[in-house]
């Protein structure tokens, strides 16, 4: 039996596998209210991980794991993989993240649930941090500032091994351009198993999205800074958080801009068109990494079921592979699975070191 533990900014995903099977799936939400009595993030650890404890006495079942695993939160760059996670961890997810996010909860909740079980272990796999860029996309204009990547990599790597598996072959025999397409949007070359390109999608790098700027003019940034007209917390939420289309629209919600356009909305529709335009300008770009050797594009995450979307951007990027859409997330069953190939054996954990 496996628990599943996905923490995210205003609630925590929980399933209970049997094997590869779900037998139990909840997405506890957490009203804002519940979260105002909390500073930081991290100090939302024992309520919960209170909750997901309810949740499984509420349906019965009992506290007989033969491995908890959690979302890996944003600590340090790591390679991709599956990591038994230990006190070095925990005490680096609580000292020394690089972003403060509820997602460094998993770690910790998993070790936790994990240490009251006998025999119990407790994981993480692909954190958002993996970093397997190759010496030239880490070295920017400025020897200030190197790049680093944030992106969806538990996400994108779920979905590619399972295209891999469809096509009857494995994901270090591929070469893919996958794009993650959410509140935040990454984007991904994937040559031959590792991601050697991509973006920093959390905090200020590749295509706007819903809630966040991606890259912007850097001088008038730096002139923003010093205009005296914003605080610091204020300037790093029109990067992440009140960016993007929310900053032109008023809102995240994309159905809400399709409705919009549909109802006439010409400021909605130019938007969205851009938005678009910006993802298929960096799509595109990521095939000068592959050299044009790519095997596939791969579209994935929630905006992956706009149809408005997903036609516009075909019609910018299918002159340069074969196009294939996996709508949604497969997170917690790429994480339940990572879990199950440890376990098996198949699979060996990483040490975090």
């Amino acid at each position: 039996m496996i628990l599943v533990i996905n923490p995210g900014s205003t609630s925590t995903k929980m399933a209970v596998y049997d094997d590869a099977k779900p037998i139990h799936l909840r997405s506890i939400a957490h009203d804002a209210e519940d979260l105002k009595q909390f500073n930081e993030a991290i100090d939302q650890f024992e309520f919960r991980k209170n909750l997901v404890l309810d949740e499984l006495k509420k349906v019965g079942i009992p506290l007989k794991f033969d491995a908890v695993i959690g979302r890996g939160g944003l600590v340090k760059p790591v390679e991709g993989g599956v990591y038994e996670i230990n006190e070095k961890m925990i005490e680096e997810t609580k000292s020394i993240p690089l972003h403060k996010h509820a997602c460094n909860l998993g770690c910790m909740i998993a070790y936790d649930i994990a240490q009251q079980i006998p025999g119990c272990r407790s994981f993480i796999a692909d954190p958002g941090v993996v970093d397997e860029l190759n010496e030239y996309a880490r070295i920017s204009g400025s020897p200030l500032m190197n790049r680093i990547c944030i992106w969806h990599a538990l996400n994108q790597r779920a979905i590619a091994r399972r295209y891999a598996n469809e096509i009857g072959t494995t994901y270090d025999q591929l070469n893919l351009i996958i794009c993650h397409l959410g509140g935040g949007i990454s984007i991904a070359a994937h040559e031959h198993g590792r991601a050697v390109d991509a973006n920093n999608a959390l905090d200020g790098e590749g295509p706007f999205s819903p809630e966040r700027a991606g890259s912007l003019p850097a001088a008038d940034l730096i002139r923003l800074c010093f205009s005296g007209k914003y605080t610091e917390p204020q300037l790093l939420k029109r990067i992440a958080g009140q960016a993007g289309v929310t900053a032109h629209l008023g809102t995240n919600d994309m159905r809400l801009v399709e409705k919009r356009i549909m109802e006439g909305d010409k400021k909605a529709e130019l938007i969205m068109n851009a938005m678009i335009y910006h993802v298929a300008k960096n799509i595109v770009a990521e095939g000068a990494v592959l050299c044009g050797k790519i095997d596939a594009i791969l579209l994935t995450g929630g905006l992956a079921r706009s149809e408005y979307i997903i036609n516009r951007l075909r019609k910018r990027i299918e002159w340069l592979a074969p196009i294939h859409c996996y709508p949604g997330e497969d997170e917690m069953e790429a994480l339940a699975q990572n879990a199950l190939l440890v376990l098996q054996g198949k699979l060996e954990a990483r040490q975090y070191t």
